[in-house]
């Protein structure tokens, strides 16, 4: 029932007594208020949500996933509903007990319009001539559940219903196919000797074991005249509480876990129900015994999971970060030394691409068991991600130590892997970071390992590199430009600047490649080499590759005649999974024409050979939009993708054409090129023209297009208006000599 509320008006108030005089100002003047202390910015305050939200559902998906792989183990079906009876949650078993309803199941449908859909099938015989009354019963037991319930499906199957409210309005359901056991209870009319879950009916005055079924004789291995000889506490493993003493509820007691012992001396666990009943005329209590053994090994599976990684069976970070935590907390007290060493396996990317994700798996399993065999015992070790372990040293009496052990473990990994019949050469690069010296705290001293890491993999791979002071002003340095690239996005300050393409056979600006520039209000120009890396390790690079793509779409709609634009994807922007309406999107709010768009990737992109990367491709240029290739010939295997997609253009890479005019051997690459361009109908540009002697072979040799600085530089938009006006004057040709002027 909606609330109503009623408002009062102070001033339709009225009072007779007597107003008092008004105290005098000078009388009421109290102490000057404390200022209000300052509340944090919105932008700041809108990044600490979206961190906390971020986590949160990284930590949400991680436990739905547990719970799913939990669920998916039990016999039982289990679903979940919501307060409005949707569905939320199901296991496999749920789903093969109503397979005649289970292309209905999908999460957000109610289960009410499932089963109306399902009686007018005929899956429920039941409600046949009452329709209508026997959904709104079951609706009604659904949301006030007392006992469990039985349903008859149309196949014969009879299956019993256990549900639950939630402290929040949910439902959780339990599904048991009892059909063998209605069968049986048919056959011989006795449900407790026909049930298959283990029954035991114990007297209420000496405890003792008076009948059982069969399912807790061949569930516990003892037989009938054994259980007569035992008690109830004879089973149980520990305590001597019984599972009807108390004042719990049944569900309760059944939440509870107790352990009893089976005649062969093993444990199990089991979720006991208990029901008083009399028996022979005597007052006894029945028992279901529902062995969740096999959950409970399930959870403890999870458990390890959730501290382990699943490849190598080494602890992973989170655990490696507590062990951390012990020893340093030990360290403060005894002043002894530890040493963290990150270890990272180099090339180890190739290895995949080259032998595939199966070897790339053996290889890290090698790894981590040569690590294992060079370490003491009591020396942690752990996997951090995908190429990355670490140890923890201990019992440092010199620095030397910490140099062996590195070296140690260089020698161990360096040694050839057989894999398959593949001999596999892995070489590493190590960071050290030591305690107390680099960090008195986990975190700091995983990071300076960490940095320590990144250095010997730039300075010295295949080495190792203990951290100094200089590497945390670096990282420093680089989140400094996180953060102003992050509010850099937020003010829309980073703009894309245009680079033509002009054709070779007229000289006309047939296009314009889009390049992102960031203007800074300090530095001035940042370079896309120093800020581009740290967005594609941020994942940054999604949102600023949306937001130039916007403004090259924005900004090339309003350029002259069927001008083209090139904007670079990053293959980060096809992992999202929303890059085809992102385009959709700039395409709609600029109203550039979806042939005028052209979208440019790497081979790097195709190395993940991803069906989704291959339909995307398709989709956008099912959309109109054209694809080309950049940097052709720089990658792996170029010539199998020109086969698994056509692209619209293929651009060659300055590093071919930079001195192509001289150089035998670069002719050689770029002529070819060219000539497969020409043989698969396909555009070919050549990136990095400079001079004119390259621009005249790359002409005669038949090339359609050339960019560079010999026609002009990235330039904004405004500058690049001009040059095109200019062009408009000149007849179609694009004003070279004029445009060299910047």
């Amino acid at each position: 029932m909606p609330q109503i509320r009623l408002k009062t008006s102070k001033t339709s108030k009225r009072c007779t007594v007597a107003r008092k005089p008004k105290p005098s100002r000078s009388a009421t003047k109290g102490p000057k208020p404390l200022p209000r202390p300052k509340r944090p910015s919105r932008a700041a305050a809108v990044a600490d949500r979206e961190r906390a939200v971020a986590v949160a559902l990284d930590e949400a998906r991680k436990s739905h996933e547990r719970l799913r792989e939990a669920i998916d183990i039990l016999p039982q079906g289990i679903v979940f509903l919501d307060s409005e009876g949707r569905y939320i949650l199901w296991n496999k078993r749920y789903a093969e007990i109503y397979k005649a309803s289970a292309d209905l199941f999908k999460p957000g449908a109610r289960i009410e319009d499932t089963m109306r859909v399902g009686v007018a099938r005929g899956d429920y015989p039941e409600a046949v001539g009452h329709e209508e009354e026997w959904i709104a019963e079951r609706m009604r037991r659904l949301f006030d559940p007392g006992h469990s319930h039985e349903q008859v499906l149309a196949d014969g199957r009879c299956i019993r219903i256990e549900e639950r409210t939630t402290s929040d309005g949910g439902v959780i359901g339990l599904r048991v196919d009892i059909t063998e056991l209605k069968q049986r209870e048919a056959s011989f009319r006795l449900m407790f000797e026909g049930n298959p879950v283990p029954m035991i009916v114990c007297s209420l005055k000496d405890e003792r074991i008076v009948a059982v079924n069969d399912a807790a004789v061949l569930h516990y291995g003892y037989s009938p005249a054994e259980f007569a000889g035992l008690t109830i506490r004879r089973l149980q493993a520990f305590g001597t509480e019984l599972p009807w003493s108390g004042e719990q509820t049944n569900e309760e007691r059944a939440a509870r876990t107790w352990t009893h012992v089976k005649a062969d001396g093993s444990l199990i666990d089991l979720a006991v129900y208990a029901r008083q009943l009399t028996y022979n005329g005597e007052p006894a209590v029945l028992l279901a015994l529902m062995d969740i053994t096999e959950r409970k090994r399930a959870e403890m599976r999870l458990a390890f999971m959730a501290h382990h990684d699943g490849l190598t069976k080494l602890p992973n970070r989170s655990l490696l970060r507590k062990r951390l935590d012990e020893l340093l907390a030990k360290t403060r007290r005894t002043g002894d030394k530890i040493a963290v060493l990150f270890i990272g396996v180099d090339h180890f990317k190739a290895v995949n691409d080259t032998l595939g994700h199966a070897i790339g798996d053996k290889l890290l399993r090698g790894i981590a068991r040569r690590l294992r065999s060079t370490l003491r015992e009591e020396d942690p070790l752990a996997r951090l991600n995908s190429d990355e372990f670490a140890v923890i040293q201990t019992g440092i009496k010199r620095p030397e130590d910490v140099t062996l052990l590195a070296k140690r473990l260089l020698n161990a990994i360096a040694e050839p892997y057989l894999l398959e019949g593949h001999s596999v050469v892995a070489g590493a690069s190590i960071g050290i970071a030591v305690a107390p010296l680099d960090g008195d705290d986990s975190e700091k001293l995983l990071m300076n390992a960490g940095m320590a890491l990144s250095r010997a993999k730039t300075d010295s791979r295949g080495s190792f590199s203990f951290f100094e002071p200089d590497m945390d002003a670096r990282a420093q340095s680089r989140r400094k430009i996180e953060t102003e690239l992050r509010a850099a996005l937020r003010h829309e300050v980073l703009r894309p600047y245009y680079q033509p393409l002009i054709a070779l056979s007229g000289g006309g600006v047939t296009g314009c490649e889009a390049l992102v520039r960031w203007p800074h209000p300090e530095r001035g120009m940042v370079s896309p080499g120093e800020f581009i890396p740290v967005a594609e390790d941020t994942g940054l690079i999604n949102a600023i590759g949306a937001q130039v793509l916007r403004a090259a779409c924005r900004d090339a709609a309003r350029w002259p005649g069927d001008i083209s634009v090139a904007v670079n994807l990053s293959p980060l922007q096809f992992r999202v999974g929303n890059l085809m309406a992102t385009v959709m999107d700039a395409l709609k709010q600029s109203g550039l024409p979806p042939r005028r768009l052209e979208l440019e990737i790497t081979e790097t992109l195709l190395l993940e050979k991803s069906s989704q990367v291959i339909a995307t491709l398709h989709a956008l240029r099912a959309l109109g939009v054209r694809i080309s290739m950049d940097d052709f010939g720089t990658g792996y295997s170029s010539l199998s993708y020109l086969r698994s997609f056509p692209f619209d253009k293929i651009k060659i890479d300055q590093s071919f054409v930079r001195g192509v005019s001289d150089n035998r051997e670069a002719q050689a690459i770029v002529r070819a090129i060219i000539s497969l361009g020409m043989g698969l109908g396909v555009t070919i540009t050549a990136e990095g023209v400079e001079t004119e002697a390259e621009l005249n072979w790359l002409r005669a040799e038949g090339c359609h297009e050339a960019q560079g600085f010999l026609f002009s530089p990235a330039r904004p938009n405004d500058e690049l208006r001009d040059l095109l006006d200019r062009q408009g004057t000149a007849g179609g040709a694009f004003p070279v000599s004029a445009s060299r002027v910047a």
